[in-house]
């Protein structure tokens, strides 16, 4: 099967704003070239599933939403796909439609030897959305191999398998205080400064590291943006700060320490979770799977950015992620993907569907 003329198809089908026509491609293709059985839950996640019972479940797991594209990535309000020099340019070719055409390959090729499920989700660009509902209406598989990036780390081309992420938590530092005129500071309480004393915390608390499977995973706190006061003549009396904290599984930055200073609360706006492989067989099994579909030695390695593998790694899933698409390409102007890497991905989700893993 083609997987470079599916990856075209997925790419050239709109998905940033609404979903539903991808969802059709992926549900009539996979109803056309497999005897799955297929289904489109109320979210508009599309999920299959073959050998059902038949053993531990295995996950090829992608998303099929993007970012909105940038003004050169559309014509006549059409996505733009190119290819040239063995890559396929276009919104989404990276993140993830590429490794999401690799994985339709697999799923319907392979000759699986446990349950094998074909999963992909909305809304992940939106905090997993589509994910988190699946894992509420009992979406559940032992394992899954997620088809976010992961090539290019160890070395340029090869692809690697990445046994732990970071995650995500956005929170916003408020400073209340008390307006005065500029003239009679004495008379109020300023917002800024409080906020200021609150950085001031923020810039020392120490971001949790782990190790995983033998890698380190650093965390960071990074506060990155403040905004407070209404005019040049006036003590402000309130100001906000955010801040961007990549974590790790296990403890959190004490960011609630902030709250001891008068005036000062904290809240939580975003929480994606980090991911950590809990099983070495399992990782090495996929790595075995890589090493097999190319003459490149792939490595174990860790990735700074959350995916719904964080969502699957909470809920009980042993995962890992293994993709097509290489650091610095996702959400750019001029967004590829090698097509002969998407081809390589068919073939190591293959392997891994008809390895046994207990």
């Amino acid at each position: 099967m083609d997987a470079t003329e599916l990856t075209r198809r997925l790419v050239e089908t709109s998905s940033h704003e609404d979903e539903s026509a991808v969802g059709d491609v992926l549900t009539a293709w996979l109803r056309d070239h497999t005897d799955a059985a297929v289904e489109r839950d109320g979210s508009g996640n599309v999920i299959a599933r073959r050998n059902v019972g038949s053993g531990p479940s295995l996950a090829l797991v992608g998303h099929h939403d993007v970012v909105p594209p940038d003004e050169s990535q559309l014509v006549d309000g059409e996505y733009v796909v190119e290819e040239r020099d063995g890559r396929l340019y276009g919104r989404g070719s990276a993140d993830m439609k590429g490794s999401l055409a690799a994985a339709m390959v697999a799923f319907a090729e392979a000759d699986p030897v446990g349950e094998l499920v074909f999963a992909s989700f909305v809304g992940e660009e939106q905090g997993g959305v589509g994910c988190r509902a699946a894992i509420e209406e009992g979406f559940a598989p032992d394992y899954a191999v997620v088809g976010e990036g992961s090539t290019g780390y160890s070395a340029a081309g090869v692809t690697d398998v990445a046994v732990a992420h970071k995650g995500r938590r956005g929170s916003t530092i408020t400073a209340a205080g008390t307006a005065a005129h500029a003239s009679e500071p004495e008379s109020g309480e300023n917002a800024i400064y409080r906020a200021t004393d609150a950085v001031d915390v923020v810039r020392t608390l120490d971001a949790p590291g782990t190790d995983v499977l033998g890698h380190r995973l650093e965390g960071s706190v990074v506060v990155t943006e403040i905004d407070g006061g209404s005019a040049w003549n006036v003590v402000p009396e309130r100001c906000t700060v955010t801040v961007d904290e990549r974590t790790v599984p296990g403890e959190r930055a004490a960011l609630g320490d902030v709250e001891s200073i008068d005036g000062v609360s904290w809240a939580v706006e975003q929480d994606l979770p980090p991911m950590a492989c809990d099983d070495a067989d399992f990782a090495l099994a996929v790595l075995d799977a890589a090493d097999a579909a190319q003459s490149e030695s792939p490595e174990q390695v860790v990735k700074p950015h959350a995916t719904d593998a964080g969502w699957l790694a909470e809920a009980g899933t042993t995962c890992v992620v293994c993709g097509a698409a290489e650091p610095g390409e996702a959400h750019t102007a001029d967004e590829s993907v090698s097509l002969a890497v998407v081809e390589r991905c068919a073939d190591v989700y293959r392997r891994v569907a008809e390895t046994p893993l207990e």
